[in-house]
């Protein structure tokens, strides 16, 4: 029997990191990541994980990240810390003088969220360049952890005129009665969440993207939100609070569950 390795088990380019290794992270912050969870070796929205890694090192570094060759580093990392399920992040850096994306794995114990409902403080905070996943941005974790401060579970990022973004560390979504409307604003697309849309869709459910501001969030009768550890309702945005619908959750969690898993 395999002995997993102490956690969190880190490999950079396809090696266990070394403390040299490590300086490309700690000094070379400019980067970014697609988090995942990875059961018996398999990973939902793998195609959506790699295609975010590419995309991303191309715009940040003019660079290709293969995504066949990302899924041979998890493999590989996967084997090294001796386990088959897990948090898994792929993250992709430039050290200066380099001309290839640097690929580093950290492999910690799976997570999934709790499904409790979720408090959140509304924030004016808009990230940069939303669309990448990226390390080190300090107003994300700014907010998030004044938040906490305050007694919430996290912060929801808003953009000018009180425009609802997404959450510092999720997405979040709402229910009309009739719909699940995600925020058409400026954010991440999260994997959870871009699987939730294709799957409702596949299922005949409506969804759909509309602007939606702190102000009219009280016409939704409810809210949850996304990440990828999974979902959980939303009871309250600062003093708004959300009735959590059963039905709704047991809904998106079958959606989700539904979606395939891919071997890495």
């Amino acid at each position: 029997m395999t002995t997993p390795a102490p956690v969190p088990y880190v490999e950079i380019n396809g090696h266990r990191a070394t403390e040299e290794d490590l300086r490309i992270p700690a000094f070379a912050g400019f980067g970014h990541f697609t988090a995942m969870q990875v059961r018996d070796g398999k990973v939902q929205g793998l195609a959506l994980h790699l295609d975010r890694l590419d995309s991303a090192s191309r715009e940040l570094f003019d660079q290709p990240l293969a995504g066949e060759h990302v899924r041979g580093l998890i493999r590989h990392a996967l084997e090294g810390a001796g386990v088959r399920d897990a948090s898994v992040r792929v993250h992709g850096y430039l050290p200066p003088g380099d001309t290839a994306t640097t690929p580093m794995v950290t492999v910690r114990p799976p997570a999934r969220m709790s499904t409790e409902p979720k408090s959140l403080m509304s924030v004016p905070y808009a990230r940069t360049a939303p669309h990448i996943k990226r390390t080190s941005d300090f107003g994300q974790t700014y907010y998030g952890l004044l938040a906490e401060r305050a007694g919430f579970d996290q912060a929801l990022l808003t953009a000018p005129g009180g425009v609802v973004t997404e959450g510092s560390i999720t997405n979040i979504g709402f229910w009309d009665g009739t719909s699940v409307v995600w925020p058409d604003a400026p954010a991440l697309t999260g994997i959870t969440m871009a699987l939730l849309e294709s799957g409702l869709a596949q299922a005949g459910r409506p969804s759909e993207r509309r602007p939606v501001t702190l102000e009219g969030v009280g016409a939704f009768r409810a809210a949850f939100v996304t990440n990828s550890q999974g979902i959980a309702p939303v009871r309250r945005i600062d003093e708004l609070s959300f009735a959590v619908d059963e039905e709704l959750m047991k809904q998106l969690g079958q959606v989700h569950e539904d979606a395939p898993w891919v071997a890495v």
